[in-house]
């Protein structure tokens, strides 16, 4: 063995400084090697401020490492050797620096894994992928979770992950409260506009940032997305305030509010703190525990801390557990055979379609729109027109800062397209207009009106809804939970329903 360092391999989306890879490891000894590449950037087309967002808190995390004192060798987009790919420039950093061994954190993504399982035999050098500690629920556990089951349902295993946790949970291991889960309470319909609703922390680019931006601006110019707004927090400390802020000023009202809706609103009582999450500036079960205090200290109600809790230890664990349960044909799924092209106005928001618009418009000025637009309006409206559902996962992939394929693919293919047949939710997430109408104030000022279902004014949601009941009766009409509307179709006069699938056909032909 020479006296060689240990090289260190850390992923644009693992900026904790306890990442398990670095944790046992000997700073004196070890080389960290960051790498910017093209093939992260543009094998799906990511949104201008995501890309920069990712880049911009990369940077910040290296001058962080060097501070705690490791070694780092930071490869940056613009390097005129860099070779595009994690593969290529570990390639190089073994020939900078000539390892005994090389360390890395297991990746979050199919793709990148397969990259990591090859390095062993194309380095000749022992690799040791280390598990990503950050999750409390590890694969094997979700195999043996998912293994004595029929249906993944994500409520049981939000209750096991409670227990787990301690989170919520009484000193006699009962739920909080005598219940599991506080979502009947959290839908609230939205307010009346007050000018003291809470707002996120805008963060002013520092010249990191600024560089960052500019080489973004010139390297992906056509792109989807606007650097203009661009405020996000790209550091651990800024991270915090962001948090701090949300536990302060949003969390008392944030389930009640957390499905409502206002036009030029787009952050409401959310916490804006998934991207900082996903990327590893915040540490989630910490976060958790801080909302637990704050219900505990009085300053939150349990329907909101529940509320919040249910989506960190509960949604977001689950989703990824089902993403690498059933592995890389789940992208391909698609239940309903559904095969129309995802429509140009999902990159430009033009249409006339107020709740479309709204939703697409602040997902391009800020790479952020909160669950409920994306399930319930541009999810919603893509399943209900039969766009195929690969094309939406892709477009989901691409737009939000927050979207890594483990949490954004589960996320469209099984919830809001349904495309996986019932694995992941019981039914389909689809509603017309009065459902838009109840949850927002968009209607209100839309070209169309949500009360109509046929005519020139009709609401397009409304014929929509009806016509992918009737389109799909023989996949979903012995569906349980679908047992009411299809019997309200069945009842209804049949030029009703004529001129309601006809109303819906000259609509998807105008898409085309």
């Amino acid at each position: 063995m020479t006296d060689g360092p240990v090289l260190i391999a850390i992923l644009g989306d693992q900026l904790a400084p306890d990442i398990a890879a670095l944790r046992d490891a000997d700073k004196a000894r070890s080389v960290v090697l960051m790498m910017e590449v093209a093939d992260e950037t543009t094998y799906v087309r990511h949104h201008k401020a995501k890309i920069a967002f990712i880049l911009s808190a990369m940077r910040h995390h290296a001058d962080r490492l060097r501070a705690l004192g490791w070694t780092v060798d930071y490869v940056k987009l613009d390097d005129t050797a860099n070779s595009g790919s994690f593969t290529g420039e570990v390639a190089r950093a073994v020939e900078r620096h000539k390892p005994v061994a090389i360390h890395v954190t297991e990746a979050g993504e199919w793709r990148v894994q397969a990259m990591l399982d090859g390095w062993a035999l194309r380095f000749g050098l022992p690799v040791t992928v280390h598990e990503d500690d950050r999750f409390l629920c590890s694969h094997g556990a979700f195999d043996t979770w998912a293994a004595a089951r029929t249906r993944l349902r994500m409520e049981y295993f939000y209750r096991d992950m409670r227990r787990k946790t301690g989170l919520l949970m009484t000193a006699e291991g009962k739920p909080e409260g005598g219940e599991w889960n506080y979502d009947a309470d959290n839908r609230k319909p939205p307010p009346q506009r007050d000018l003291l609703m809470p707002q996120p922390i805008r963060f002013r680019p520092d010249a990191i940032t600024r560089d960052v931006l500019g080489i973004v601006a010139d390297r992906f110019a056509d792109h989807i997305g606007s650097l203009d707004h661009f405020h996000f927090a790209v550091t651990h400390e800024d991270a915090m305030r962001q948090q701090r802020r949300f536990l302060d000023e949003a969390l008392p009202h944030f389930g009640d509010y957390q499905d409502a809706m206002l036009t030029d609103e787009p952050f409401l009582w959310h916490a804006i703190l998934s991207p900082y999450i996903n990327v590893g500036l915040l540490d989630p079960l910490a976060l958790c525990r801080a909302v637990e205090a704050r219900y505990r200290a009085g300053k939150a109600p349990l329907n909101c801390a529940e509320g919040f809790i249910r989506q960190i230890i509960g949604w977001r664990e689950y989703v990824r557990g089902v993403y690498w349960h059933e592995g890389p044909d789940y992208a391909r799924r698609n239940a309903l055979g559904a095969t129309r092209p995802l429509p140009g106005f999902y990159w430009t928001g033009e249409t006339d379609m107020h709740c479309m618009a709204q939703a697409i418009g602040q997902t391009i000025d800020h790479a952020y729109a909160h669950h409920i637009q994306r399930l319930m309006i541009t999810g919603n409206f893509a399943l209900l027109a039969g766009i195929d559902p690969h094309q939406v996962h892709v477009w989901y992939l691409e737009v939000y800062a927050d979207a890594y394929e483990w949490v954004e693919l589960p996320n469209t293919i099984g919830m809001s397209q349904f495309a996986d047949g019932g694995l992941l939710g019981s039914k389909p997430y689809a509603a017309g207009g009065a459902y838009i109408n109840r949850m927002s104030d968009y209607c209100g000022t839309c070209r169309y009106d949500v009360k109509q279902r046929i005519g020139e004014d009709a609401c397009p949601f409304n014929a929509l809804y009806w016509d992918f009941l009737a389109r799909n009766e023989s996949a979903l009409g012995r569906n349980v939970r679908l047992a009411m509307p299809y019997r309200n179709w069945a009842r209804m006069d049949e030029q009703v329903r004529a001129a309601t699938r006809a109303q819906a056909a000259r609509f998807l032909a105008s898409l085309d």
